[in-house]
């Protein structure tokens, strides 16, 4: 029995640590990335655009700025999530294709989601897994930039 006090102490010291370290990182973050495409900018623009309004992993968007076939920007708009933000696309011509850009302006509200985020996921996760999924639609391999 005085190992599962132990135990559960432990795990809650731990929780307690993340909550503590998760407070004092700040809610709003800024992260980028950019890949290059042997791709015209259209059909980099093409796999991007989005309808106004679209649902994605169950989370409601809504395109606020669209300017074809250079930039996408996009925001969360679902409600009772433990992040928000904007995610800013930018098309621009390279050499044999063009470049694309992904900033996020996020924000992760709780403290422990905030921590995990941070420290175990990456802010830039999500951004270099969308690039990837582009790189795919095309049969591509790139290479994920600051």
């Amino acid at each position: 029995m005085k190992w599962i006090w132990i135990a559960l102490t432990c795990i809650a010291a731990i929780i307690a640590v993340v909550a503590v370290c998760g407070a004092m990182l700040p809610a709003g973050h800024v992260a980028s990335r950019r890949a290059k495409f042997k791709q015209p900018a259209e059909a980099v623009w093409a796999a991007i655009d989005r309808p106004k309004t679209f649902k994605e992993d169950g989370v409601d968007y809504e395109v606020t700025r669209s300017e074809a076939p250079r930039l996408l920007e996009t925001r969360i708009v679902g409600k009772n999530l433990p992040y928000g933000g904007v995610w800013i696309q930018e098309i621009s011509p390279s050499p044999g294709g063009c470049e694309l850009r992904i900033t996020e302006h996020g924000e992760v509200y709780n403290p422990i989601f905030r921590f995990i985020s941070r420290f175990v996921i990456g802010h830039t996760a999500t951004i270099e897994k969308s690039l990837a999924a582009i790189a795919n639609k095309f049969g591509e391999q790139i290479h994920v930039e600051d």
